[in-house]
């Protein structure tokens, strides 16, 4: 049995939904997660990282764990202790391409190298369903407001991060592994709202924003320092940040999926 947390989110949901297509035996956790969540057979759980104890039950007779953390960079040590204690084998956890680079703390990577568990470490880069939180302003105005409109980043489909994930769960030959994931090609904003246009069959207008006004916007759901953070890796990124990364094609044999492919299969959120 393999156990995913964070089962409802960008990389959790399609996940859950490759393993269980593969025949996978799949407990999906999530602090809200309900049976109409998940396909037929995936078994659920409610659970929290910040609250161990709720993992009671859960890791019994699981081989392998997938581990997302929110932002708040939630400790891991003691639900890793719990899963070594019930026989899991294998974690793969989703950090960041920003623990890679130094901007993040390691501690959750420090955690999971320390569990005496065979461990992958997924690094993605910029996500590109980060363009969900346009998606009102499309839908209401045609438009687009985002600062650093010209920086460019090789922004990666959540599910090809699941894929990796789903082969790091189930195939050997990825111990120790640290993968870098990102998309095919560094793509700036203003190119990204086009793309979306694009797929609607109407233009879509580019609204740049000041860093202080995106600031304000993110610290509406995120901690300072992370906010400054990601307004350090938009606006002013390192050329490790914006080259990408054979770490998709290599796990998969494919090319990673671009941008435009991304929002050609999610048009109807902004339309």
């Amino acid at each position: 049995m393999i156990v995913i947390t964070g089962a409802t989110g960008n990389v959790g949901r399609p996940l859950v939904q490759a393993l269980a297509a593969a025949g996978e035996q799949v407990t999906a956790v999530s602090r809200r997660i309900s049976a109409a969540d998940v396909p037929d057979g995936v078994r659920v759980h409610q659970a929290d990282l910040a609250t161990p104890e709720t993992f009671e039950s859960v890791l019994d007779g699981a081989s392998a764990l997938f581990l997302m953390v929110s932002g708040a960079f939630v400790p891991l040590d003691e639900v890793l202790g719990r899963a070594r204690s019930s026989g899991v084998g294998r974690v793969v956890l989703l950090s960041s391409q920003g623990v890679a680079t130094g901007r993040h703390p390691t501690v959750l990577e420090d955690s999971v190298r320390a569990s005496g568990l065979e461990w992958t470490m997924l690094q993605p880069g910029a996500f590109a369903s980060n363009t969900l939180q346009w998606s009102e302003s499309v839908r209401s105005s045609r438009e687009v407001v985002a600062p650093f409109g010209d920086v460019a980043l090789p922004v990666v489909d959540p599910d090809d991060i699941a894929a990796v994930a789903a082969a790091a769960l189930r195939e050997d030959g990825h111990a120790g592994a640290e993968y870098v994931l990102t998309g095919p090609a560094a793509i700036t904003p203003r190119e990204q709202a086009a793309m979306i246009g694009e797929v609607l069959g109407e233009p879509v207008r580019f609204v740049a924003q000041t860093r202080e006004q995106a600031r304000a916007v993110l610290l509406g759901f995120m901690p300072e320092h992370v906010a400054d953070v990601t307004l350090d890796v938009l606006g002013a990124p390192t050329p490790g940040e914006q080259r990408v990364s054979p770490a998709v094609e290599r796990v998969l044999g494919r090319p990673p999926r671009p941008f435009s492919e991304w929002a050609a299969r999610n048009a109807a959120v902004f339309k």
